[in-house]
Parts: structure tokens; C-alpha cells; sequence
């Protein structure tokens, strides 16, 4: 049996499969009446709920530069205090006078899409980072201090096909 044979069963439902438009077909596309659903943001807490951490007064422009702009998380205008929304939970920073009281060190884990891409731009923008290695393979962070000097840990998220 040749594959150009058309009485192949198998062969002729393949041939028989519709090709989709291509972009210069000429059809015009049709909107959706449906509302958009917002696309979350390309950064997850590594967490069970949203974090709380302490920052001091003033920091809010730093923080908006250093979650907004380096990490991508989303600011709520409607909060009070300073609130950034990853794609999961969100980290909501209670403003304090100094001295600051730390309950604990503890890194904040968030989940990037590209350790290279993050690593570059904190090169720009001078920021101090330093890597660690896991215990497995291929287990690799990015810990920092954001401008409060709350710990983070930087990972990768992991793309499941």
C-alpha cells in the first residue's frame, strides 16, 4: 500500500481535515460581544495566602519601581497602603515608623518567568543579588533585598507543556 493510496481509510479523514485562515485569507475577524477577561500577571507568590511584610515611611515610590516595573506585579489603586497583585496572591506592605521590627528573615518566594531576563535588568539598575544553588539539579534562585529590606527569593516558574 503506497501512502499516495486513497482508499487508505486513515489517509483520506487526514486529507480530509480543514486547514485554518491564514493572515492574508481576507476574512474579517469577528469581535466577541463577551467581556475581555484581564490576562493575570507573569509573577507568582510562592505562598498559602497574600504576605504581609513591613516597610517604612516614604518607600512607596521605591517599591512601586522595584514590584511594578523590575518584578511585573500589578499596584491596587483602590488600597490604602501599597498592595502588588501577582497572578496568585498579593504582597500588601503595612507602612511603619522606624525602627522597623522584623519577626522574622524568612525570603518571600516569587516565581518569575526568566531568571536572565530579571538578573539583567537588576544589573542595570545596580542592585545587589547573589545566587543559590539547591540541593537537585537544575534548582537555582536569585535571593535579594527589595528597597524595605525584605528578603526575596527569585525562581523560575517551571513551564509545563
Amino acid at each position: 500500500m503506497s501512502l499516495d493510496d486513497s482508499s487508505n481509510p486513515a489517509r483520506a479523514d487526514f486529507r480530509a481535515l480543514p486547514i485554518g485562515m491564514s493572515e492574508g485569507s481576507g476574512a474579517e475577524l469577528v469581535i466577541d460581544g463577551n467581556p475581555r477577561m484581564v490576562e493575570p500577571p507573569p509573577v507568582r507568590l510562592v505562598t498559602v495566602q497574600n504576605a504581609r511584610l513591613p516597610a517604612g515611611a516614604g518607600m512607596e515610590v521605591k517599591l512601586d519601581a522595584f514590584y511594578v516595573t523590575l518584578l511585573s506585579f500589578e499596584r491596587d489603586a483602590n488600597a490604602q497602603m501599597p498592595v502588588y497583585r501577582a497572578a496568585n496572591f498579593a504582597l500588601v506592605f503595612e507602612i511603619c515608623e522606624p525602627p522597623m521590627v522584623r519577626h522574622d528573615m524568612r525570603a518571600i518566594g516569587i516565581e518569575v518567568r526568566s531568571l536572565g531576563m530579571i538578573e539583567q535588568q537588576l544589573i542595570d539598575q545596580e542592585i545587589e543579588y547573589s545566587w543559590q544553588r539547591g540541593l537537585l539539579a537544575g534548582d537555582v534562585s536569585i535571593l535579594l533585598q527589595d528597597p524595605a529590606g525584605n528578603w526575596l527569593e527569585l525562581t523560575e516558574a517551571a513551564i509545563v507543556r
